[in-house]
């Protein structure tokens, strides 16, 4: 990778606890107080503190209660769930995160404690066996069962502990803490732009954050919470979650730059409906409202929706889109390597004869009117290309059309679309585009639904360009094929 790391700035989520929440942090910081005495310089180094957890979407922070009533800056221990966490996963949360257990020492020197509740037990067991065996129930069933209680009660909040561990990774330690502080706090402003939206790309930013996160946790649990001997390894995961923050930085900056409503070259206004595309979506040239044709005709004029046929299941009122080599259409402008051109331009006659008109006559076969067809569509349609002979060279048919384009001949959409969205349109409508960020081994799929939403995208700057009149095809068109005798 060449480019330089993009610098995110830290969001400040949790730089602070309840940072959205300043109040709880206040009602929580009374409540450990009347639990026990905050952490101040006359804790032992065995001194366990009073902690007040703050849960969130992806674990938790835990944090201590300063003498002075000042927030704490950094967390004792940080938690990652599993990413894509279940109903267990969260159980199992919750689970970690009760209130600690209170312990009674067996001896004032000693260090060996019962837990209270196991003292309570053996002392309903006592109970409860000397009414059993009043009642006349044999002692081997009521000695063992007695005894059985409190050891259950000592000892099996621990295995349950070392289950529930499976699913969440912690982290202690202020290295540690320091470094995943950081992750956490990227992590939290990718979840919170994914919140409430359908936007793909938001919700696949943060999805893959929890996995970085899950992972950072991971090392640093493996290495006894030591960052030294993965300090690489690290470093990779916040270039990553950076990376991350940085493209989701650019997408609302994109959506917030959108025109408002009324705007020329916005055909609705409001959000984009590329929510699953890439940042970076734009068209190659901004639509603008065609002149009124009875002030201003074009040359040849022509519209593009002709007689209409005998036969109900055309369409002529349809498009074809195709993606081609990209080429400047002058010095300082955008890249266009995409074209949309009415489909009664594949009948002009410059276009390579007769195989416009048979790809014309497929294209408007069981369409909706304004309905935008990609190439690759007629190629599934055609046994995956298999039919193609059979029709006619597409390539130097699209090759003609491009160049018609490009020394107007006739009208076009052109487009400059970005890599995941050309591909998109390339594939057939019920095949994925895979993507690979090798550095991470992190998979995106893109798939039908994406697909769609790059034609509903192109639809809506095609709506606004022809609001007033349509795509010009081009002069001395050929009649359609099922029109020729």
């Amino acid at each position: 990778m060449t480019q330089p790391l993009p610098t995110t700035p830290p969001t400040g989520h949790h730089h602070r606890p309840f940072a959205h929440d300043p109040g709880r942090w206040e009602t929580e910081r009374g409540r450990a107080q009347r639990a026990g005495h905050p952490r101040d310089r006359t804790c032992s180094a065995a001194y366990r503190p009073v902690l007040v957890l703050e849960r969130t979407s992806w674990g938790w922070l835990a944090w201590t209660v300063p003498g002075d009533g000042t927030p704490p800056e950094l967390p004792v221990q940080i938690g990652v769930l599993a990413p894509g966490p279940t109903r267990t996963q969260r159980l199992a949360r919750r689970w970690l995160l009760r209130g600690p257990a209170h312990r009674i020492p067996l001896a004032p020197a000693s260090r060996a404690s019962l837990r209270i509740s196991t003292t309570v037990v053996a002392a309903v067991a006592h109970v409860a066996a000397g009414y059993a065996l009043s009642q006349g129930t044999p002692v081997g069933l009521v000695l063992p069962a007695m005894l059985l209680a409190p050891l259950l009660t000592e000892h099996l909040p621990d295995r349950l502990d070392d289950r529930a561990g499976e699913h969440v990774r912690s982290v202690e330690g202020d290295a540690a803490c320091h470094y995943l502080q950081r992750l956490a706090d990227l992590h939290t402003g990718l979840v919170d732009a994914a919140a409430g939206s359908d936007r793909y790309e938001l919700r696949r930013s943060a999805e893959i954050g929890h996995n970085l996160l899950w992972d950072a946790a991971d090392l640093l649990q493996a290495h006894g919470q030591d960052t030294r001997p993965v300090s690489a390894q690290l470093i990779d995961r916040e270039r990553l979650m950076l990376q991350l923050a940085h493209q989701v930085a650019q997408v609302l900056e994109h959506a917030r730059a959108k025109p408002p409503s009324g705007d020329a070259g916005q055909a609705d206004g409001g959000e984009s409906s590329l929510g699953p595309l890439p940042p970076g979506f734009e068209p190659g040239t901004t639509p603008t409202p065609v002149p009124d044709p009875a002030t201003s005709p074009r040359k040849g004029s022509q519209p593009m929706t002709q007689a209409p046929s005998d036969d109900p299941r055309r369409t002529l009122d349809v498009y074809l889109l195709l993606a081609h080599e990209p080429y400047y259409p002058s010095d300082g402008t955008q890249e266009v390597n995409a074209t949309v051109v009415a489909a009664t331009s594949l009948l002009h006659p410059q276009v390579r004869q007769p195989d416009g008109a048979r790809i014309h006559d497929r294209l408007t076969q069981g369409r909706r009117p304004g309905e935008i067809i990609p190439l690759a569509t007629l190629t599934h349609e055609l046994d995956g290309g298999a039919q193609w002979p059979y029709v006619g060279d597409w390539e130097k048919v699209t090759t003609d059309l491009v160049r018609l384009v490009r020394t107007a001949e006739c009208d076009a959409l052109s487009l400059g679309l970005p890599t995941i969205a050309r591909a998109l349109i390339c594939t057939g409508p019920n095949n994925h585009v895979r993507t690979l960020d090798t550095a991470a081994d992190y998979t995106l799929t893109y798939g039908p639904k994406e697909r769609g939403a790059v034609l509903a995208e192109i639809d809506t700057y095609l709506a606004c360009l022809v609001a007033e009149q349509g795509l010009w095809p081009g002069d001395n068109l050929l009649p359609p094929l099922f029109h020729q005798a």
